[in-house]
């Protein structure tokens, strides 16, 4: 499984958001000067981002994004699935009930069902107030 740009950044904009909230929003150019993602592209993440209620937007002079809820209530899973879609490893997992017309006899089926799991666990076991705690006083994360 490889994540995508678009994948990366949305977790970056969104550890961005929380890490520089002082209650009043970040402009979009402010988040581009740290992150060094271009603010063409960040209209584009915040575009899913928003469209996912995970942040407020207010456009216009003294605008810009902040989170819609605490970074505790978020995880780095649910960003994920909103910039990649499912994270399954293989298509035939990417859906509730596999399509796969093999899966019954399918003798890797169990594995990448193991891979699956354990990579939406980890995923979903890390919050984005986490991500802070481990970003410390440093305003100079990757991820």
């Amino acid at each position: 499984m490889k994540v995508s740009t678009k994948g990366r950044y949305a977790l970056r904009t969104m550890l961005d958001l929380a890490m520089h909230d002082r209650g009043a929003l970040i402009p979009l150019k402010d988040i581009s000067a740290r992150q060094g993602i271009t603010v063409k592209y960040l209209e584009q993440v915040m575009t899913l981002l928003s469209r996912a209620g995970y942040v407020r937007s207010v456009r216009g002079a003294g605008g810009g994004y902040r989170l819609s809820r605490e970074p505790s209530e978020y995880t780095a899973g649910d960003i994920l699935r909103v910039a990649e879609g499912s994270l399954a490893p293989v298509a035939c997992l990417e859906d509730s009930v596999n399509q796969c017309p093999r899966a019954s006899e399918c003798p890797t089926l169990g594995f990448w069902e193991g891979l699956s799991d354990v990579v939406n666990q980890y995923v979903d076991s890390i919050t984005l107030e986490d991500l802070v705690h481990r970003a410390g006083d440093s305003h100079n994360f990757s991820i």
